[in-house]
């Protein structure tokens, strides 16, 4: 077999450096001269202009002439570029030499055998298999035409074979190869906007929408993911109207805050809604959703809190049910805000394989507030003074007396809540958080 082809030859004693071969230029296993119609491989060592320091492009050259090839290396050895040349006489050996590190292509679009019908025949076989890499159109100058729907087509520049100088082509090589980075830079930004503006979607999709048609309540919700550009987090709530009137709410917390803890609350919270819906309550829908956490959990060691609260239809009274989770606050007529008290809760889903949760009465009187909320809005830091101090339920309880005695009603309660968390924090929660608020006016209401 021929050994590869080296341009220029080796240099003179005198000037060991003078065009030397690269040391690094790598030999295509099966590669071998053109007079076997194999395909080669010839390196132009010269280094000048843009790409001096970043190391000799590799250009394959397809284009059925043998002497062809050379005839490119001399033309770039001319111009001062510094490239190695790969050969190949038809898209089958081509295919053979296209390797990662090929930076370019040159294509003669005349190539024999291509197909009467399609004259870029040829080019669009080669753009379905070097999808990554810069190409560069061959053709005569007489058809120009054919040229420029190469480049529609997907070439990123045309070269006229009897135009063609050192200079042309080492400028076009090297305009080649920005334009397919710029374009694959592009297209990966693209694809990521499109891939983000569809999690986006899907996790919009995924926050529930309360059912509350016929209720005289008011609902209010905010939820802030702990991952970073995250829509949806391991917090999960809801609340739907059943026919006979009660109104049911719930939040809860899945351990963690990654991607998985996000799907399985959301699967805890749609199971939630259809149990609600046809009818269970209370024990029997937590030990049912407990079944559903043990199918749906990567690891044994997944639990979830749970806060469930069942709204009577008259809106003066409610059972609550805690599965390891915070109480929720209450605000009646003109009184401070006050954790509800509750000492029988049983504990988190997926912790004890046979548990029960008790039940408790509540009475809420004629107008009040019931705000619901996940761990995340009060282990946050209480301020900068002590780093190791938290927020808890008692700075909760003063941070949500002060902008309720300010006047701060519904959504602008919430949000004045989060956003006093984030700030006594000193920056965003790492936590997932969600908070929810069911507010009845009262039947002395205008």
């Amino acid at each position: 077999m021929p050994a590869p082809q080296i341009w220029p030859p080796t240099p003179p004693a005198g000037n060991p450096l003078a065009g030397a071969a690269d040391p690094a230029a790598p030999v295509v296993p099966g590669a071998c001269g053109p007079g076997d119609g194999v395909g080669a491989i010839s390196s132009v060592q010269v280094e000048t202009g843009a790409l001096a320091g970043t190391g000799a492009l590799n250009l394959l050259v397809i284009e059925d002439d043998p002497v062809g090839p050379f005839a490119v290396s001399e033309l770039l050895h001319t111009a001062g570029t510094r490239v190695r040349i790969r050969t190949a006489r038809n898209l089958t050996e081509a295919e053979r030499l296209l390797t990662d590190d090929v930076n370019c292509i040159l294509l003669d679009l005349a190539l024999p055998g291509r197909d009467p019908d399609d004259e870029l025949a040829a080019l669009r076989h080669l753009l379905v298999l070097a999808p990554r890499h810069a190409v560069l159109a061959l053709t005569p100058s007489t058809h120009a035409e054919r040229a420029a729907e190469a480049v529609r087509v997907g070439a990123q520049d045309y070269l006229f074979r009897d135009e063609l100088d050192g200079k042309v082509l080492s400028r076009a090589i090297r305009y080649a190869v920005e334009r397919k980075r710029a374009d694959m830079a592009q297209y990966k930004l693209a694809e990521s906007r499109l891939r983000a503006q569809e999690n986006a979607r899907l996790e919009r999709g995924l926050l529930p929408t309360p059912l509350l048609d016929g209720s005289d309540l008011r609902f209010a919700a905010r939820y802030r993911p702990g991952r970073s550009r995250a829509l949806l987090g391991g917090d999960f709530y809801d609340t739907v109207r059943t026919p006979d009137g009660t109104v049911h709410a719930m939040i809860g917390d899945v351990c963690g805050h990654g991607p998985d803890e996000a799907a399985l609350g959301v699967e805890l919270r749609i199971a939630w809604r259809a149990l609600t819906l046809a009818g269970l309550c209370g024990d029997a829908l937590l030990t049912t959703l407990q079944q559903v956490l043990e199918h749906e959990r990567d690891s044994d060691e997944i639990f979830a809190t749970l806060c469930t609260v069942d709204i009577a239809p008259d809106g003066r009274r409610a059972e609550l049910s805690l599965a390891g989770h915070p109480a929720p606050l209450v605000t009646r007529a003109d009184s401070p805000a006050s954790l509800l008290a509750y000492e029988s809760g049983g504990p988190a889903l997926g912790l004890l394989p046979q548990t029960r949760w008790p039940r408790r009465r509540v009475e809420l009187g004629d107008a009040w507030s019931l705000l619901m909320y996940t761990d995340g809005l009060i282990e946050g830091r209480a301020g900068q003074g002590d780093p190791c101090q938290r927020l808890g339920q008692d700075g909760m309880l003063d941070m949500i007396n002060r902008r309720l005695t300010a006047g701060l009603r519904g959504e602008a309660l919430l949000e004045a809540a989060v956003t006093e968390a984030r700030e006594l924090n000193g920056g965003e929660l790492t936590d997932d958080v969600a908070v929810l608020l069911l507010e009845r006016a009262g039947s002395g209401a205008d």
